[in-house]
């Protein structure tokens, strides 16, 4: 895995059908059920993709990032780990279209290029 590669958890993400009072938000259920299965995750509080919750970013330096959003704690945790693999196995972050997970094609709420310094 590309070690400049970083996945950006919101943690605090609803999805839409979530009950607010409920104690832990999906972001952070997303962010640790991501953890347990080995990924090194940042935890950030809000990425302003608050009608796509829950919101993800795949960024690093000199790489593309991409922004997802719309994806499922329970559900998608696997989708977020192969995009995550072959985000980290591309040398620029450009994961090709075909190669990214349904739901990870669906829902890409943004692509930004590499910042240059």
């Amino acid at each position: 895995m590309h070690l400049d590669a970083t996945l950006v958890v919101c943690t605090t993400c609803r999805l839409p059908e979530s009950d607010p009072a409920a104690p832990r938000r999906d972001g952070l259920i997303l962010a640790e059920a991501l953890e347990a299965a080995g990924a090194p995750v940042r935890r950030q509080e809000c990425l302003s993709a608050c009608s796509r919750g829950c919101a993800v970013a795949f960024t690093g330096p000199k790489r593309w990032t991409y922004v997802q959003g719309a994806l499922d704690p329970h559900r998608d945790r696997e989708a977020v780990l192969t995009m995550l693999g072959a985000y980290a196995s591309a040398p620029d972050g450009l994961v090709p279209w075909r190669e990214r997970p349904e739901v990870i094609r669906k829902n890409t709420v943004a692509r930004v290029p590499p910042l240059e310094v």
